[in-house]
């Protein structure tokens, strides 16, 4: 009996009210949202949409280097270049958030808006730009890690601090960069560099500048206001659109380099030249609303010439049809 008593008064000594379970679940919901909204800052950080791009050409060159790959190899691969793509973008960034603060289109990222501290982004590139290279080199080979770090350099250091903010060629050499990602994976692959991840990296290379262009047109009292010398800005939109259309006419024969050197078939050839098609009718659409709204459509997005992309090079692989 005395037993009895005791248990029942030590098991509901503490009573739990309905409020007090309904508080503690919304504080629980808060914390969660607040967890949420500030991981999608930090993913913003990585520019998901570059880094999209940069995953998408670093699967082609792993797929098309000879050997065997065992999927958990690829797909370690595939992550710490896509880490890598984030940490370069979460640096630059860092380093950009005082001309961020400037530009329409920028003001909304997540250091300006006061969302992500610089301090914060900082440490944020840092240690996933450490650990891309790390995970990279102990997963695969010290080639491959080491020309990810020179890659996340080259971005940050030699683009984002220098090149930007200097000239109006900052993106023809700076988008060497962004063009490095299916090299990276078949040095991952192969353990050395092979002419088939060169021509896949002169095709991006000599992609990237007129589609940056295009875009800055759109946006060129913005880059006037932030004080950046994109060819726009420097040398007005006739020039650039020039400028744009020679780059895409020699966008063809460099894509078609992978066919002439014996690494693709006949396939290759044919998408590479509908997908060059696309480019050039999307130049020539380019100056007719240049000249009915002053404006410049985006032209070749990421994801239409990821796609593009991927089609054609899928056959870069010799003795393919």
């Amino acid at each position: 009996m005395v037993l009895k008593q005791f248990t029942k008064a030590s098991s509901g000594s503490v009573p739990i009210s309905p409020a007090n379970d309904a508080s503690s679940l919304r504080d629980r919901a808060i914390a969660l949202s607040q967890t949420i909204v500030r991981a999608k800052d930090y993913a913003a950080l990585t520019k998901p949409r570059v880094m999209s791009l940069v995953v998408f050409t670093a699967v082609v060159g792993l797929v098309l280097a000879p050997g065997q790959v065992t999927p958990a190899i690829g797909i370690a691969t595939i992550i710490c270049i896509a880490i890598g793509a984030g940490a370069a973008g979460a640096l630059n960034m860092w380093y950009d958030a005082d001309i961020d603060a400037l530009m329409t289109r920028t003001t909304a990222r997540p250091i300006p808006s006061g969302r992500v501290s610089p301090k914060e982004a900082l440490g944020f590139g840092l240690l996933t730009s450490a650990t891309s290279v790390l995970g990279l080199g102990s997963a695969t080979n010290l080639e491959a890690a080491g020309l990810l770090a020179f890659t996340i350099f080259f971005y940050v250091v030699v683009y984002t601090a220098w090149l930007k903010r200097s000239t109006p060629q900052s993106i023809v050499i700076g988008g060497a960069a962004g063009a490095a990602a299916p090299v990276i994976s078949w040095i991952a692959a192969t353990g050395r560099l092979g002419l088939e991840p060169l021509l896949l990296f002169l095709i991006v290379f000599f992609w990237t500048p007129p589609h940056f262009w295009a875009l800055s047109l759109n946006r060129s009292s913005d880059y006037r206001r932030a004080g950046i010398p994109v060819l726009p800005v420097v040398s007005g939109k006739d020039e650039t659109t020039s400028q744009i259309l020679i780059y895409t006419v020699l966008l063809l024969p460099v894509s078609l380099l992978p066919w002439l050197f014996g690494c693709a078939g006949i396939a290759y050839a044919a998408v590479t030249l509908a997908a060059e098609r696309q480019c050039f009718c999307s130049h020539c659409d380019c100056g007719d609303r240049m000249s009915r709204e002053e404006r410049l459509p985006t032209g070749c997005s990421p994801s239409r010439f990821a796609m593009s992309f991927f089609c054609s090079a899928h056959s870069c692989w010799r003795g393919s049809f």
